[in-house]
């Protein structure tokens, strides 16, 4: 589901919401998410499920599958997430 189809669908259920303003508080939500994970704190929603983030191990003898040369790889963050029960069951139905 790509942005704009998100608007619309909360624009049906909030007709009393412009679509800048639902646009506004799509970007406010998304933008405490990114925060939260810069901060390395999970964010649990209820029935839906948790991101968090991980932390990748650096690597010293990776390879280039090009041309086979040895790199390094430094130590990452990824963001994971992990479904509820709920969502998982639903999706399974």
């Amino acid at each position: 589901m790509s942005r704009p189809e998100i608007i619309k669908k909360l624009k049906e259920k909030n007709p009393q919401l412009s679509q800048s303003e639902i646009g506004i508080i799509l970007d406010t939500f998304c933008k405490s998410i990114e925060i939260a994970l810069k901060q390395n704190r999970n964010i649990e929603l209820r029935g839906f499920g948790t991101f968090f983030i991980k932390k990748i191990k650096e690597k010293y003898s990776a390879r280039n599958p090009k041309t086979g040369e040895l790199i390094y790889v430094p130590e990452k963050n990824k963001v994971r997430f992990r479904a509820s029960k709920k969502l998982k069951d639903s999706i399974n139905k």
